[in-house]
């Protein structure tokens, strides 16, 4: 007999709902706080690691063969190199 109400005690601790910690509580807030500076820090990275690379095919003159295409390749590259440099320091202010 004893060893079914052991049995049965723990059936019903296992559905019975858990106490959270503390520090369950405070992993669950840090990452709460963290996922809107990192999908914007990975979606502000990707885009201009995409321009950059549509400013290189223009500045390499891989799309068009035009000298105004290749200075406006150019400085859209120099414009997102910026940006990707920047993109750090903006993910730290979040």
């Amino acid at each position: 007999m004893n060893t079914d109400k052991f049995y049965a005690e723990q059936i019903a601790n296992e559905y019975a709902p858990k106490d959270t910690s503390k520090v369950k509580a405070l992993k669950k807030l840090d990452k709460k706080a963290k996922t809107p500076a990192n999908v914007f820090a990975y979606t502000f990275g990707i885009a201009f690691t995409l321009i950059l690379g549509i400013g290189m095919c223009l500045a390499m003159e891989i799309i068009p063969t035009e000298l105004v295409w290749q200075i406006v390749g150019s400085i859209i590259a120099v414009i997102c190199m910026v940006g990707m440099n920047v993109n750090y320091h903006i993910y730290k202010k979040f």
